[in-house]
């Protein structure tokens, strides 16, 4: 297990350590005084479920299960409601069927999904006209409104935002002692995204798993779920430290967790050597991610997994690359050479969205479908290449009719974004397009390196 004594580390040790997007309140007094009352909250996950979720990850690492991650690019709060929750719930349950089909392996979800309400920014400005103002950091700081008001970070947002996540993951637990036939109903998906461009079509894997799942009803009867198939983990950016700090506990076995949620994970804006929220993630005994760039160097990584997974644990640390669809070859194999040459046990992820974002006309974010599929097939075959494991995916996703990222068959145009773009910051696939991507997926030669791992 993760040494949380080791170099005197403290849930708030990251405070001597230099601290990149962090979020600048105008009084202090106010701030500590949130973090305190945070400090005395009940945890929203627990410790156990935290180990049960490091156990899968380690199955994953060796090639014994997929993980799926899935969800909002930044939540909002006004989605805490039970529609919204039911539609994240039941897309990323249904889209991890058709995962484990293709991957032939079981499959854990993991949700962006109950805290993930602060976002980091490139640039911590915007300006419409003669003013400019803070950005929008995620409804955890301050208000997507554009007003002097709304944008100075609130400390109180806060405990909103504990509050939210609370029920959500409430809520959430609910869902999964439910019935399986309400569970991975789509129809109401399915239903919205025709009704909001009727000439647009479905792509064929979504009907058909539709009509799978109405058949296996129609001769099954109504199920209750089944732990197994609805085990969920939930995650988000552990962003804001202080958040991050004040639902921090040291449980029974003497080491410290982030009950916010079970797996936290860090962006490329804040994954810089001796860098505070490395500091905080190295201490806490959570899986943990960060996410790889092309400008992370070989070693810079390998001295980064040591720092972070000192005991080389097995489902400890997490890689989710994120390179582009043009620069991926270029960049991943000599980090995977690296990591096999130092021995170092690590999950590798894909994310193929991140390296792939443009601006559209209207000045809406998008990605091109096309350009998702290829750095995700890529990644697949370079992993493949070098005998190395690719067993994870993370996607922004949504279950709501959108028309956010351009192409695939659903065949969204970069002038009709304004017609339904409900991002509050980056774009998502859609669900026909998040069953297309996994469909289109060619994966006989990872099935054939996956058996070859498991073989003694």
């Amino acid at each position: 297990m993760v040494d949380s004594n080791a170099d005197n580390w403290t849930p708030d040790s990251w405070k001597s350590k230099p601290v990149s997007q962090q979020i600048k309140y105008g009084d202090p007094q106010a701030l500590a005084q949130v973090v305190e009352k945070l400090c005395q909250l009940p945890p929203l996950v627990s410790s156990s479920e935290v180990d049960t979720l490091k156990q899968r990850i380690a199955e994953a690492q060796r090639g014994e299960r997929f993980i799926l991650q899935g969800g909002d690019c930044a939540e909002s709060f006004k989605d805490c409601n039970a529609d919204a929750i039911s539609q994240k719930v039941r897309s990323l349950l249904s889209l991890s069927l058709l995962v484990s089909q293709k991957t032939q392996m079981p499959v854990t979800r993991i949700g962006r999904i109950a805290g993930q309400y602060a976002k980091p920014r490139s640039v911590l400005t915007e300006t419409q006209g003669d003013i400019t103002l803070a950005s929008y950091r995620g409804d955890l700081v301050n208000h997507i409104h554009f007003s002097e008001s709304a944008r100075t970070p609130d400390p109180a947002r806060m405990l909103e935002g504990y509050s939210y996540a609370s029920l959500t993951i409430n809520y959430i637990r609910s869902l999964l002692e439910g019935e399986l036939e309400e569970l991975f109903n789509l129809e109401p998906e399915m239903t919205s995204l025709q009704e909001l461009a009727s000439h647009k079509q479905l792509h064929q894997s979504l009907r058909n798993f539709t009509e799978a799942l109405q058949l296996f009803h129609q001769f099954n009867g109504r199920q209750t779920a089944h732990k197994n198939l609805t085990e969920f983990y939930t995650s988000h950016e552990a962003l804001h430290l202080h958040y991050e700090q004040a639902l921090t506990r040291q449980a029974n076995n003497g080491h410290w967790y982030n009950l916010s949620t079970h797996f936290p994970w860090v962006g490329m804006r804040t994954v810089q050597s001796e860098s505070a929220h490395l500091e905080y993630l190295r201490g806490i005994a959570n899986p943990i991610a960060i996410k790889v760039g092309p400008t992370v160097q070989p070693h810079e990584l390998v001295q980064l997994c040591r720092w972070l997974n000192p005991q080389n644990e097995a489902g400890r640390l997490t890689l989710i690359q994120r390179f582009g669809h043009t620069k991926i070859t270029e960049k991943l194999p000599a980090l995977i050479t690296a990591i096999q040459d130092a021995d170092i046990k690590v999950l590798w992820s894909c994310d193929p969205m991140h390296g792939n974002t443009q601006v559209s006309t209207g000045d809406y974010k998008t990605r091109d479908y096309q350009h998702i599929q290829s750095e995700l097939q890529q990644a697949f075959d370079i992993h493949n290449a070098h005998d190395s494991h690719l067993g994870a995916l993370h996607l922004e996703m949504t279950g709501e009719a959108v028309m956010e990222c351009v192409g695939s068959t659903y065949g969204v145009k970069h002038q009709e974004l304004g017609k339904a773009y409900t991002s509050l910051v980056d774009p998502r696939l859609n669900l026909s397009q998040a069953f297309e991507l996994i469909d289109s997926l060619n994966l006989k030669q990872e099935q054939k390196a996956a058996d070859k791992q498991q073989k003694p």
